[in-house]
């Protein structure tokens, strides 16, 4: 079996790219930089003094299976990050073909996240193709900053 590989800097990347799109949109938001198993960022509204705990999951390859596994739902929303860094599984489609592209954000609320994770070997997984109108929530941060707004 092949070696996995190691893609803790990606992951942290995916965190503060999440961070950087909700601060360049003035969403007041930070990383939680002691271990909370199941939100990395948090997002808040100073008037409203409402609070949104975000989950962070990311992948790595450019041709990764469309899902990404996920046990801890204590949280308000997960944003799947696609990091289309490259190749992984062998499907170039052109010698050339690096595979690097940008990444693609996905905002979903907790609840739906709950209700299309399924159990496919050892960890619970979302599938996209299970998210009904997954396009709806690309780049939807639109929901946080509605969610913030909230008395």
């Amino acid at each position: 079996m092949p070696k996995r590989k190691n893609t803790k800097l990606e992951a942290e990347g995916a965190e503060f790219l999440v961070l950087g799109n909700l601060l360049t949109l003035g969403i007041s938001s930070y990383k939680a930089y002691i271990n909370f198993p199941g939100y990395d960022l948090t997002a808040l509204n100073p008037d409203t003094k409402q609070v949104a705990r975000i989950q962070v999951k990311s992948r790595w390859a450019t041709n990764y299976d469309r899902s990404f596994p996920i046990k801890n739902f204590d949280c308000d929303f997960v944003v799947h990050v696609a990091l289309n860094r490259g190749y992984s599984f062998g499907k170039k489609t052109t010698p050339d073909d690096s595979g690097i592209k940008p990444p693609l954000f996905y905002v979903f609320p907790v609840d739906l996240v709950q209700k299309v994770v399924g159990k496919n070997g050892k960890m619970p997984k979302v599938q996209l193709s299970s998210v009904p109108n997954v396009e709806e929530y690309q780049d939807n941060w639109r929901i946080i900053r509605d969610y913030l707004s909230r008395n």
